[in-house]
């Protein structure tokens, strides 16, 4: 099948190229023809020193070859690298030499020829760096439309057949201004093939949907899917699994469960199978909004149809029953998973002791903290405040510290500013304001400035000793820095 769709693009791009050639003069078939027998005569001499002499010898004989500057001109180096397309990485190598000894002040008809070689060579990665390098050097001075493309697609175009070029040159120019975080021209250049026929691969088209979904939002991305997919499905234009799991993604990251669900079921109505990720992805979106039957039955059709319940499948179910506060549900699934010898990871362990925290189970908590330090994992600062303000609720303030200190040493991490908050507030109202001012000398070496809550609790921890005059300094000291509600 792969085969077969590369020669039907292949015969789709030639027909189109034909049909338009005769009413857009920059679509015609163009050669960077040597303008002179001496030009001829240079380039000879150009080929036989590249294909025949030996490595050592052969580039300083090129630099000896060279006409004074500005050297080669680029329709010489065009006129080279065509007779050596047999051999594509000695044209690479003669192109970068011309480039590192500047031999040659290159044009986009240079670069078009020595990318559609590397191309029809199927060195993609090579092409590709050439025309984002093609992109910086020759940017377009108009903003390109349908009427009026970029310079380089031009370019490629006209040179095309000349170099006997692959038709993903195209979908590698795409990729190009993608990776250039040129959004605009990339969705231009679909266009514009799109009306001659031609439709990138559908690896191109979700790396584009995915950049607008995370540029321009799940709305956006979608409206992009459609344009390109809709109706296409007869010429080979069809998305994949991966396309629906890039815009349900993008919808739950918005909350959008309703859309969610609307591209799932699209995604079955276009007869695509899902993968693991589609089902994982499905089911987080039920579990964010705490609708765990609805995330249930889409674990249970995963069983029902064979699909293997991963890692990731797993952590969503898990953390979907403890956001809810089911922690029972959640252990007997974290079991299930052991039972299928599924190594459990840092998320799994996190999901249960935010789920323990949430029903005031201590022991529980940091049997799984400790687990986890077992394991080699290291914490997210969430954890740690979530468990920090269960000690401090549970067991006091004291043994709260103890446990963030200990966390801190061992992994070295910062914890959020609010757990600095939490635990000197705490140690105000406990009275132990020397353990809080070294505690908030530490909050500041960690980069966290005092704000409201912080002096607030120093100053109602001074007045309930009685220490008024300690109270006054800090509300000055307030005042003078300037310190105010929207600070905390």
């Amino acid at each position: 099948m792969a085969m077969i769709s590369t020669i039907t693009r292949r015969i789709i791009f030639s027909t189109s190229l034909t049909k338009h050639s005769s009413s857009s003069s920059f679509f015609s078939c163009t050669s960077p023809q040597p303008s002179s027998s001496e030009d001829e005569t240079l380039v000879s001499t150009a080929i036989t020193i590249l294909k025949h002499h030996r490595s050592k010898s052969r580039w300083s004989e090129i630099l000896s070859l060279s006409p004074p500057p500005p050297g080669f001109t680029p329709s010489q180096v065009s006129q080279i690298i065509l007779q050596l397309r047999n051999t594509p990485h000695l044209a690479l190598r003669f192109f970068h030499f011309t480039i590192t000894r500047s031999i040659c002040s290159h044009s986009l008809s240079s670069y078009a020829t020595i990318i559609h070689i590397l191309s029809r060579s199927r060195l993609k990665s090579q092409a590709l760096e050439l025309l984002k390098s093609a992109i910086r050097k020759f940017p377009d001075t108009h903003q390109p439309d349908l009427t009026n493309p970029p310079r380089i697609f031009q370019i490629l175009v006209k040179t095309y057949r000349t170099c006997d070029s692959a038709p993903f040159v195209f979908d590698l120019l795409i990729r190009a201004y993608l990776d250039s975080k040129k959004l605009d021209l990339s969705v231009q250049l679909v266009r514009i093939l799109a009306k001659k026929n031609i439709f990138p691969h559908v690896v191109i088209c979700n790396s584009l949907i995915e950049l607008i979904a995370k540029s321009r939002g799940p709305f956006a991305a979608y409206d992009m899917y459609r344009e390109i997919f809709k109706g296409r499905e007869v010429k080979g234009v069809i998305a994949n699994a991966y396309t629906f799991n890039i815009l349900m993604v993008a919808f739950h990251r918005e909350g959008v469960v309703e859309k969610v669900e609307e591209v799932w079921k699209e995604m079955m109505e276009k007869k695509c199978v899902p993968n693991t990720y589609s089902y994982s992805v499905l089911m987080a979106a039920y579990c964010e909004d705490g609708l765990m039957e609805n995330a249930m039955k889409v674990w249970e059709e995963m069983g029902d149809k064979g699909v293997k319940h991963d890692i990731v499948a797993y952590n969503t179910i898990i953390g979907g029953f403890c956001k809810v506060g089911d922690v029972e549900r959640a252990e007997e699934v974290f079991r299930e998973m052991v039972f299928d010898g599924m190594e459990c990871t840092c998320v799994t362990l996190e999901h249960l002791i935010n789920g323990h925290c949430m029903s005031g189970n201590v022991d529980a908590a940091l049997v799984l903290y400790k687990d986890m330090c077992r394991k080699g994992f290291k914490p997210e600062s969430s954890m740690i405040d979530d468990v920090a303000r269960m000690l401090c609720n549970k067991n006091g303030v004291f043994e709260a510290l103890v446990f963030v200190r200990a966390v801190i040493k061992k992994h070295d991490i910062i914890p959020r500013k609010s757990t600095y908050e939490l635990l000197i507030r705490n140690l105000c109202e406990e009275g132990l304001m020397e353990e809080a001012r070294k505690f908030q000398v530490e909050m500041v070496g960690k980069g966290f400035a005092p704000n409201l809550e912080i002096y607030s609790a120093f100053i109602d921890g001074y007045v309930k000793q009685g220490n008024d005059e300690m109270a006054e300094i800090l509300r000055n000291e307030m005042l003078t820095n300037k310190i105010s509600c929207k600070d905390s």
